[in-house]
């Protein structure tokens, strides 16, 4: 049986996992609120779908695998409220299903570390809508037999997302925090770390997905200045920096997250283990080719 997974919420994680999926002979639908995202899914090689809005019902019925990649609100869930009874009536036919969660579910540790078995404090109200998701899914998972796997993802960067442009344009800030320390991730290691769960599922498994390193903020956007070879954008003290309400919430949390499960277990190899190696990656990818 041919291999097609079903993404809810095509965004910037799962299209790095389109790459490797569809370069290995997969078949990927996404769907999408957005109908200028078509085009591009169309391009990656991705059977793009306008969900909600379009009927579901072939895709569920065509897929073996299932990501689900889009945030809940106060409400809850949006496919779970909306799908969860049709998902689970396929549950058979499954072979793997992934939730793609947030860190912050453990909120605010002071700096430090945190594991698949800490409990979830979170500290800001995504966090907790975050918690209540999981929750829900595994639920339904555990009812009706489905193999939910869980990936709690750190800061996500990758080519598009890196502090380059604003530190180009002088509007990068290098906001001080004392002891704030923040984990991240790069798309294309959660693509990776995807494949490798996919190729080895454990249903209930939960995991963090992050580099081996978490630093704070200011000395990322410090080295990319570095690198560029421009001048250090002035450090801002955090509690006197204008911020809009959602940029200070982030600094609600500082965390180190352990990795050591999908280094495990999964067998994962970081292409990018710190920061540094991520950003003279997406560096040396903005170069003009000779």
């Amino acid at each position: 049986m041919s291999k097609v997974m079903l993404v809810f919420g095509h965004g910037y994680s799962a299209s790095a996992l389109s790459r490797l999926l569809l370069a290995d002979g997969w078949r990927v639908i996404g769907t999408t609120r957005d109908t200028d995202r078509l085009a591009d899914m169309a391009a990656l090689g991705v059977e793009g779908m306008i969900w909600p809005g379009s009927d579901p019902a072939p895709a569920l019925d065509a897929a073996t695998h299932i990501l689900l990649s889009v945030a809940p609100g106060e409400g809850g869930d949006p496919v779970l409220a909306a799908l969860g009874a049709d998902i689970a009536a396929r549950a058979g036919r499954l072979e793997w299903m992934g939730y793609l969660s947030t860190t912050a579910v453990y909120g605010d540790h002071q700096g430090g570390w945190v594991d698949e078995a800490t409990p979830l404090t979170p500290a800001t109200k995504r966090g907790r809508w975050r918690v209540a998701a999981e929750a829900a899914w595994a639920d339904l998972a555990r009812d009706a037999g489905l193999p939910l796997h869980i990936f709690r993802l750190a800061g996500i960067y990758g080519p598009g997302r890196g502090p380059f442009a604003k530190v180009r344009s002088g509007t990068a800030r290098r906001i001080v925090k004392p002891g704030q320390v923040f984990s991240r991730i790069h798309a294309d290691d959660i693509a990776q770390t995807l494949a490798a769960s996919i190729a080895r599922p454990r249903a209930g498994a939960i995991y963090n997905v992050c580099d081996n390193e978490a630093a704070p903020p200011e000395d990322v956007i410090g080295m990319a200045a570095e690198m560029l070879g421009l001048p250090l954008p002035p450090a801002e003290d955090f509690a006197s920096a204008d911020m809009t309400p959602m940029a200070r919430s982030f600094y609600a949390e500082s965390k180190r997250v352990r990795n050591d499960l999908i280094l495990r277990e999964l067998g994962v190899r970081l292409s990018y283990p710190t920061y540094r190696e991520g950003l003279q990656a997406l560096l040396a990818a903005e170069a003009p080719t000779p």
